[in-house]
């Protein structure tokens, strides 16, 4: 029955998802962060870019990023995002920086959330003692913000393994690419189409449950 699976490297493919998911959500986590820092930064310039960058990359379709940082940054602005001349390697690192400028701003949203549920007095405690901005939110508020928000990260990151399929349409040799190869040269359809749809429930349905228990093991008791 799935015969037509050969001379297709489907492991690779999904190999290729999961790079692209770790990579772009380890970005995304550490500039998400930073943009969630900005937003409640006591200086004004601060906050404005991160509520910009917010409100504007999150209305943006993620397909126009990422064909902007193809056509924009490597072909008009010759970013190459390394020294490598191989151009699968290029749209790799190309589709991460999309992916991660993307779903930054959604990591922002989640923290932001879990910082506002961290109660104000023990902000204000950590400044009484003395402490600068950037320690009471590194010591203080973001210990508690993250463990509020593992369900919320949770559902982003699941939303990235799937958004990464956006990455076939600068070349990215990911899933979403080889099943459209597939289905263009084979006439089974609705077998190529489970087999792919398998694939990626195996790869979000366990992230989900494993967070989703992580959120309630580490829930922050008020």
């Amino acid at each position: 029955m799935f015969d037509f699976l050969d001379g297709y490297d489907v492991l690779g493919a999904f190999w290729m998802t999961v790079k692209l998911t770790a990579l772009s959500a380890l970005g995304s986590l550490v500039w998400g962060t930073l943009l969630a820092a900005m937003r409640v930064s006591p200086v004004p310039l601060m906050r404005g870019f991160g509520t910009a960058y917010v409100n504007i990359v999150r209305n943006i379709p993620l397909t126009v990023i990422i064909v902007f940082t193809s056509l924009g940054l490597a072909d008009i602005f010759g970013m190459t995002m390394g020294a490598s001349d191989d151009f699968d390697a290029q749209g790799f690192r190309l589709a991460v920086l999309g992916l991660t400028a993307y779903t930054a701003a959604f990591v922002c949203e989640a923290l932001r959330s879990g910082i506002n549920t961290v109660p104000p007095g023990q902000a204000e405690a950590a400044r009484a003692i003395g402490l600068s901005f950037s320690q009471v939110l590194g010591l203080v508020v973001l210990p508690q913000a993250f463990r509020s928000v593992i369900g919320p990260l949770a559902n982003v990151l699941i939303a990235l393994t799937k958004n990464t399929t956006v990455a076939a349409a600068i070349g990215v040799a990911e899933a979403a690419s080889l099943m459209k190869t597939m289905i263009e040269n084979e006439a089974q359809l609705l077998l190529i189409g489970a087999v792919f749809a398998f694939g990626f429930v195996v790869l979000t349905l366990p992230t989900g449950l494993a967070l989703g228990w992580l959120s309630k093991r580490l829930a922050v008791k008020r």
